[in-house]
């Protein structure tokens, strides 16, 4: 095929109809940075919602669940539902859920409409990035994908970043009612500048038809596996932390559940004419290992974004909007680099940029390592503008590499796969991290335990020290030594906490510093045209 014939294909696809393409780049990001903002968000207010509407901690935690559970389930399927319903009009639909979902969370009465209304806003939620990266693939040429990306990647990479901020300082001056009301008006700009400025192509709209044209046929069989699998895998990641994994019963049906249905999803899938989810793509050489990388880049984005926060609130004292500041340096670093990243995806093969991403942020976990009970503001700051200068040359060349080689037709089911690629890696980065945090502070307190019997010298300085102190503060001093003793015991605890979340940091660069050399398995883009 020639040069020209493939740049009229691109554009008989394009979703811009004539207009300035990157006017759709910019109008897509916007649903997508309220999305990304609100997943990040929800986390900060957590505590102030279950208190709002009497529920305990563990109950809330299902006001996360629950939304991803029906994300997951949507994400994998979106591409075959936008070829069905029409790729703008399924889009459309998409944000008009979301938004009014989001307007109903606002106005929840209970826990438990809460909870419902998050299914909905999820199920909507769940289909957004994938049409989103679809058009941007359809719309950009090839050579310019990266750049495109790279725009798009701002919202979906900062986002994150400035949620927890905007969280805590929205639930500490307003109320959590808010997080879920600053969408509505986001949202219904995305509807009215998709509605004027995207069209449906010729080509897509024919496709739609032909497919169409002996009735609907959809993969009921394909779906329910999708449903238990990916649904059953997302409570098993979520809550088995809480619930002490496999000593829970609950907890292991899930996880028994989610493997046998992706035991039978998978080669049910690879013999349906017309798959819900094509799953030969993530057996493909190039897709596969985009795959695989933006499942490492998920758990990194996600796992960080979530911990550090974490680390600061319980361990250092930090307010939810103070830890939001110290992440939001970050965020500014990622937004300076987009575009240089998106710039050297034009000259430099997308592998050797992903192994310069990966490095960065292996060596920006490893700094993490040095982690101190006196760390201040300015070492979280710097941290984290560490690990986020890696993640643009992560991002963009990896959902670059993905398309290479692919048919057109097939856009809109790999852009469906990467998302569910980074939503996993998200949720087992989150999950591990807290399992890794949760056992180490375990061991490491019974070690730090064995250190304060009654004939240490040590144990006893710091306990006489510490009864003084409290005499000084106008406590008895029977009372004084109890209060010293709690005080050593919450000390051990801190220390026993630092020193977990120092080895999970320590284990995460070991892990993303062995996952550099992935990237040499991708295909350059010249090579892969070639070989078609």
């Amino acid at each position: 095929m020639t040069g020209q014939a493939t740049a009229q294909a691109d554009e008989s696809r394009s979703a811009a109809g004539g207009r300035n393409p990157w006017l759709i780049a910019i109008v897509v990001s916007i649903a997508t940075f309220m999305l990304v903002l609100d997943t990040s968000i929800a986390n900060v207010a957590l505590r102030n919602i279950a208190g709002s509407l009497a529920a305990g901690m563990d109950e809330s935690t299902w006001i996360i669940t629950t939304y991803l559970v029906a994300n997951s389930v949507v994400i994998p399927i979106s591409g075959w539902l936008a070829g069905v319903i029409g790729r703008k009009r399924y889009y459309m639909i998409c944000v008009a859920t979301f938004t009014l979902a989001s307007l109903l969370c606002g106005l929840a009465p209970n826990l438990e409409m809460l909870i419902l209304f998050r299914i909905l806003q999820g199920l909507g939620g769940g289909g957004m990035a994938p049409s989103e990266q679809s058009i941007l693939a359809d719309t950009f040429p090839p050579e310019k994908r990266s750049q495109a990306f790279a725009l798009y990647g701002i919202a979906v990479i900062v986002a994150p970043t400035v949620g927890p901020t905007i969280g805590g300082w929205l639930t500490d001056h307003f109320s959590w009612h808010w997080i879920f009301f600053i969408n509505v008006p986001f949202g219904i700009m995305s509807l009215a500048l998709v509605q004027w400025l995207l069209v449906e192509p010729d080509v897509l709209e024919r496709e739609r038809h032909e497919r169409l044209k002996g009735g609907l046929k959809i993969d009921w069989v394909g779906f329910i596996f999708v449903v238990l699998a990916l649904g059953s895998l997302e409570i098993f990641l979520d809550e088995g932390q809480r619930n002490d994994w496999f000593a829970s019963g609950f907890i292991t049906t899930f996880a028994v559940i989610s493997a046998v249905s992706f035991l039978f999803l998978i080669p049910w899938e690879f013999r349906h004419r017309d798959p819900i989810v094509d799953m030969r793509l993530v057996f493909t050489r190039q897709f596969g290992t985009s795959f695989l990388v933006m499942l490492a880049v998920g758990a990194v984005l996600f796992s960080t974004t979530q911990i550090l926060p974490q680390l600061q609130q319980t361990t250092f004292d930090y307010t939810a909007t103070l830890s939001g500041l110290s992440m939001m340096p970050g965020g500014i670093a990622m937004l300076m680099l987009m575009p240089i990243s998106g710039f050297a995806s034009g000259f430099v093969q997308p592998k050797y940029l992903i192994m310069i991403g990966m490095s960065a942020v292996a060596v920006g976990l490893w700094h993490l390592t040095s982690l101190s009970p006196d760390a201040g503001f300015s070492y979280f700051t710097y941290a984290r503008i560490f690990i986020t200068v890696g993640l643009p040359f992560l991002f963009i060349p990896i959902s670059t590499a993905a398309y290479v080689g692919l048919p057109p037709q097939k856009t809109n089911q790999a852009s469906a796969l990467i998302n569910v690629a980074r939503n996993i890696g998200g949720s087992v980065g989150v999950s591990l991290s807290n399992t890794v945090v949760a056992q180490n502070a375990q061991l490491h307190q019974s070690h730090l335990i064995g250190n304060t019997a009654q004939s240490s010298p040590v144990y006893q300085q710091m306990l006489r020290r510490m009864t003084d102190y409290f005499v000084a503060q106008g406590s008895p001093a029977v009372e004084a030594k109890v209060q010293a003793v709690g005080w050593i015991g919450q000390t051990i605890g801190r220390q026993a906490t630092l020193l977990a979340y120092v080895d999970l940091f320590r284990y995460s660069a070991i892990a993303t510093a062995l996952l550099v050399p992935l990237a040499l398995l991708l295909r350059s883009p010249k090579s892969s045209s070639s070989a078609k």
